[in-house]
């Protein structure tokens, strides 16, 4: 498993338990961080994952628009966390990140698979594919 990867979980990590706790997904991933920076590898880990919280923390008004926008007929509040979770980490990377349209979409469908509900990889598949269509890197 790349660091990417990795990064990309422990991102959702955090944004997800920071949504259910309502508390800053800054946080929980800094603690998480002092939990394991004793283990190979994880500064390079952390440091894209930071990038990922900060960036979805930074633009969170703008990346749940678009998933309100392109869900047809999903409010946020009726996805599940852990869909919400995911799509906001691969929407920041689609729009924010160098990282290939693809491969972002590919990896929020694993995530999915590994943490969701069946139906889920399909949804969080066509709603990314929709997004990624239409939106540029900046």
């Amino acid at each position: 498993m790349s660091s990417r990867n990795k990064a990309r979980k422990r991102a959702f990590d955090a944004i997800f338990a920071a949504d259910l706790r309502k508390v800053s997904p800054v946080n929980l991933l800094e603690d998480t961080f002092k939990q394991v920076a004793d283990r190979q590898n994880q500064d390079e880990i952390f440091k894209y994952a930071r990038q990922i919280v900060d960036g979805v923390v930074e633009h969170h008004a703008e990346i749940d628009d678009l998933l309100e926008s392109y869900s047809q007929g999903w409010s946020l509040e009726r996805m599940p966390n852990v869909d919400r979770a995911i799509l906001r980490v691969a929407i920041w990377e689609i729009i924010y990140s160098d990282t290939p349209k693809p491969v972002v979409v590919n990896e929020a469908v694993e995530l999915a698979k590994e943490y969701s509900t069946e139906e889920s990889g399909g949804f969080i598949n066509g709603l990314l594919s929709r997004i990624s269509g239409t939106r540029q890197a900046l």
